[in-house]
């Protein structure tokens, strides 16, 4: 049986992966034969006629050529050319070598890119980019070949491919791109850069602004270090580069339509971009370096000044781009959600879906980029519904050393920072920061990447830290041989002058006197950036003074009349007739048109919809983000329903009116920090949308610890960020274990202070829905933290009818429900959440009539009047109780029990009643559970068991006559 053309094809050393070398040569040769090597003409020419070809340079099918080619080289033959065509088959192996050197460069050039300004970065010795590991030899050198592709001539010396390549890859930027694996993407990237290398020519005017914006760069930085000897600034001494970066991004940006840039960054180099970029009066830095403040800012904490964000408008060829800098504490990369959700609000609120005209950028340092985690969680939203922005513009400033003493082998496992980016399919250019001009090309290159893709793309801005982590630091003794180098090196803005002097762009007194200009202006307090317009605003320029207010109401109207609740109900319970609802889902449908028929009493599910409906209809948005907040963690909410035949979703609440406010209901990916962070961005860049952020259990907050202490509770004491975002934490002991009952309240509860949030423990649907239109309505932005309902989501008790959406108010405390007699009760029981329902349930069972129970909805502000009304409503009652069915230590009690005291009188005592100190949250056996929470309802109740953590009836009895008790030894449960 003959050998088919394919067996030919891969056995022949001529094809196989050589294959579409030679046919791009041929291609090359069809259309002007003159433009190949003659070796190639020749060879060509040789079989055309053969192969069935009309004359020299005729077109003919490719496959007959492929025949020929493959036959002729799998020919025997002698060492020299093949008899009687003219070639050597040999040339195409080598052909085939210089393109996988072409790749080889292309791929790993930037190993050996000279992008470290201080030349003390190790380059790996890689035989992928020498010509013998091709099969290429010095004889080659003068021999022509196809560039394959790169940008150059068609054909050219190997010496002069090997010359282009080294330029190209290993200069100033090192180019990482072929990890990109859509080969769109990749060619548009190869293209852009070989090209624009190849030609990229600034023209003698952009020069001088490049050295005016270095100029400024090192000037504040020098200027600071000379009039606040010692004082921390973290400057950017090393990095100037990034301020020219920053400063032609914005202007690019501009002249291609962004309107609206936000920035976040961590301290280093944060002082720098307030004055020289956003146009911060320097008066006013001096001030906070002098540590003056208004007196009327008494009640606010503030921040040191490398902390501090700003914002401005800023003048670009294509109108004003107003340019935000995030506040941001010492934790480094957690600002980065926090920006994402404050860009993606502005894309909302422009109804602006791709990100063409709002823009993130994100500003690392290395040793934090490649070891913080809320990185890795901030890039694994880029591309994700609830989380896209469009693509982030990404800038690390790598200092090649992490605070004081991290090298690159202890701070990573990787060869670069960046690499992290890579996750995502970044591209990444390292680009020596003592090139600015190279710095400006990558900026650029970056910058129309992400336009086009609507991708994440990464600079490495590679430079260096003149001083150590801070300014009163002494980096030498960690680091020896870096500062010595450092200690000798020309500053950027020197290196850059004397460049441009050299080429008679500027003449030799030019530079100085632009840094003589800078410091002048300095000296007089005068703004020092160019381009900076101050705070103009435009037509979606929020106005949050309305929210102004330091006085706490109570009350506020929330209801909605009955027409408006029947009107609701409507929309969110009809469905598309084409919809296959499951089974389970139908019956919950159709359980709330019973509820807003008044048929069924309203459960949480029902309510919760009504309060979203009710505001999404007066002009308020609603945004539910959680890792099951579609249908609720514990299947109650059903926002987001599913067509069981075609996988197709439908919100109700995106479908009430053709004038309401939008509606997103996302599930995100698995995480906390980053979700969480984002949330926060977003809220306190949109007052009008009710963000609610949902744990799948409250215990997982915790894992977005950071975004709670540093930016939630402390925002606006901090910075006068206004936040009205909603924290749902599921919380209640119901024998899950550790993990999946305590949302943590003490930890919420701890971190309260100047009315900065509020803490609330609803125990109704009505509840629920009186609070959340509360949090829209009253003219507050402040955080609620929400411990809601597991089980209570579908408890008999738990319920509500409908008249108390016209009707009702959010009670922050509820009095005894049951029609008891006043002057015999002897003791009230106060309480928050399900443990309620348990003291209900056994009381009503024991038929208990002298133990009134009071439930408390808010924890914080905590409602002193109307808990003192309760406690006037019995005046015969001796015995406060608090209970609780957390551990002592944690929950509500510590945290409150002063505020418990305070109105009691001396016929009164105050104990507590729940779980005893405890390690862990809650106990992991079901019937050790079951046991703790019976004590906790017969102490409360006071019917027998033990008492307030353990003790007997006769020892609470001794406790209230005041007599000392000593602990038992054993010390496992103790007494208030």
């Amino acid at each position: 049986m003959s050998e088919t053309l394919e067996q030919k094809y891969a056995t022949s050393h001529l094809f196989g992966a050589n294959a579409p070398f030679i046919l791009d040569i041929y291609e090359k040769f069809l259309e002007d034969p003159d433009a190949v090597p003659d070796e190639w003409r020749t060879y060509f020419r040789g079989f055309l006629d053969a192969a069935g070809g009309q004359g020299q340079g005729a077109d003919v099918r490719h496959g007959p050529i492929i025949e020929e080619m493959a036959e002729r080289a799998r020919a025997p033959r002698a060492a020299g050319p093949a008899a009687g065509d003219g070639f050597d088959p040999r040339l195409a192996e080598k052909q085939a070598g210089v393109a996988r050197m072409i790749q080889a460069y292309r791929g790993r050039g930037h190993r050996v890119a000279n992008i470290d300004p201080l030349g003390l970065r190790e380059k790996p010795a890689l035989d992928e980019l020498q010509p013998a590991f091709h099969g290429l030899s010095d004889a080659d050198m003068d021999m022509e070949f196809s560039t394959m592709g790169l940008f150059a001539k068609d054909f050219m010396k190997l010496r002069d491919i090997i010359a282009q390549l080294e330029r190209l890859y290993t200069d100033a930027i090192g180019f990482e791109y072929m990890h990109v694996t859509d080969p769109e993407e990749r060619r548009w990237l190869q293209e852009r850069f070989e090209r624009g290398l190849s030609e990229a020519s600034l023209s003698d005017e952009e020069k001088k602004t490049l050295l005016r914006q270095l100029t400024g760069a090192e000037g504040i930085e020098r200027y600071l270090h000379k009039k606040y000897v010692g004082q921390k600034r973290f400057s950017l001494e090393g990095g100037e580069s990034m301020i020219p970066m920053l400063e032609d991004l914005i202007q690019q940006g501009g002249k291609e339509g962004l309107e609206e840039v936000v920035v976040g960054m961590a301290h280093r180099g944060r002082i720098n971009v307030l004055i020289n970029v956003l146009g911060k009066s320097p008066e006013e830095l001096f001030s906070e370096f002098e540590g003056i403040y208004d007196d009327d800012m008494e009640d606010r904490s503030g921040d040191v000044k490398y902390h501090m964000g700003f914002s401005s408008d800023l003048e670009t060829p294509g109108g004003n781009v107003h340019v935000a800098l995030a506040f941001n504490p010492s934790h480094l990369e957690f600002v980065n959600p926090v920006v994402e959700g404050s860009v993606r609000a502005r894309q909302d609120r422009r109804e602006d879906e791709v990100g063409s005209t709002v823009m993130p950028i994100l500003i690392h340092g290395d040793a934090s980029l490649a070891g913080q985690g809320i990185v890795q969680e901030t890039l694994q939203m880029s591309q994700t519904r609830g989380f896209y922005t469009g693509g982030t513009f990404h800038i690390t400033v790598n200092n090649q050393v992490g605070f004081t003493t991290s090298n690159p082998e202890d701070a990573r496992s990787t060869p670069y920072a960046t690499d992290v980016a890579k996750m995502i399919e970044a591209p990444i250019l390292h680009v020596n920061a003592d090139h600015p001009e190279a710095v400006v090309f990558a900026t650029r290159l970056a910058f129309e990447y992400r336009q086009r893709f609507n991708k994440d793309v990464m600079i490495d801005l590679v430079c260096y830290r003149r001083h150590g982590h801070n300014e009163a630091d002494e980096p030498a003794v960690t680091q020896p041989d870096m500062y010595s180098v450092i200690r000798s090196h020309p500053t950027t803005r020197e290196i850059y002058a004397e460049h441009l002097a050299d080429t008679g762009v500027v003449g030799e007194d030019d530079a100085q006197k632009m840094l003589d200009d800078y410091r002048d202006k300095l000296d007089a307090g005068q703004m020092v950036a160019p381009k900076s317009q101050g705070m103009i605003g435009n037509q979606y320029t929020v106005d949050w003074s309305e929210f102004n207010l330091n006085e706490w109401d109570e009350h506020v109207e929330t209801t909605i009349d009955v027409d408006r609740v029947q009107e609701l109900v409507k929309g969110l319970t009809e469905i598309p007739d084409s919809f296959k609802l499951h089974s389970r889902v139908q019956r919950i449908i159709d359980d709330r048109k019973k509820m807003g028929n008044g048929d069924l009493p309203m459960d949480w599910g029902f309510a919760e919809n009504m309060a979203h409906a009710s505001l999404l209809t007066e002009d308020f948005g609603v945004r539910i983000v959680g890792q099951d907040s579609g249908r609720g963690t514990f299947f109650h909410r059903h926002a987001r329903l599913l067509d069981q035949k075609e996988n197709k979703p439908y919100i109700p609440l995106q479908n009430l009116s053709e004038d309401q406010a939008p509606c997103y209901v996302y599930d995100s990916l698995l995480s906390e920090q980053g979700v969480v962070g984002f949330e926060y961005g977003y809220s306190t860049t949109n007052p009008d949308t009710l963000v609610i952020w949902e744990a799948q259990f409250g215990d997982f907050a915790n894992g977005a610890q950071v975004i709670m202490d540093q930016f939630i509770s402390s925002g606006e004491a901090k910075w006068g960020r206004y936040c009205g975002l909603v924290l749902f934490l599921p919380h209640g002991y119901e024998g899950q274990g550790p993990e999946h009952s305590s949302a943590r309240l003490e930890r919420y509860l701890q971190l309260c202070g100047q009315h900065n949030m509020q803490v609330c423990v609803p125990s109704t649907p009505a509840q629920m829905f009186h609070m959340l239109r509360r949090q829209m309505v009253r003219k507050y932005r402040k955080p609620l933290v929400v411990l809601t309902p597991k089980s209570l989501l579908r408890h008999k008790l738990s319920t509500s009818p409908l008249s108390d959406l016209s009707e009702g108010c959010f009670h922050t405390v509820i009095p005894e429900v049951d029609k008891l007699d006043d002057k015999k009760v002897k003791r009230i029981v106060f309480c928050a959440g399900k443990v309620y329902y348990d003291l209900l349930e056994a009381r009503r069972k024991e038929d208990i009539q002298d133990v009134a129970l009071v439930r408390i909805e808010q924890l914080y502000p905590f409602p002193q009047k109307s808990y003192r009304e309760a406690i006037k409503q019995y005046p015969n009652a001796t015995e406060v109780i608090w209970c609780q069915e957390e551990p002592k230590n944690q929950g509500a009690w510590y945290n409150i029990r002063h505020r418990l005291h305070a109105p009691l009188t001396d016929k009164h005592s105050l104990r507590y009643v729940g779980r005893a100190t405890a390690a862990s949250t809650a106990a992991g056996y079901f019937k050790l559970h079951v046991k703790q929470q019976k004590e906790v309802i017969e102490s409360a109740l006071n019917t027998g068991g033990k008492a307030s953590g353990g003790q007997s009836k006769a020892a609470t009895k001794k406790t209230s006559k005041k007599k000392t008790t000593k602990k038992k030894a054993s010390g496992k449960k103790t007494s208030a």
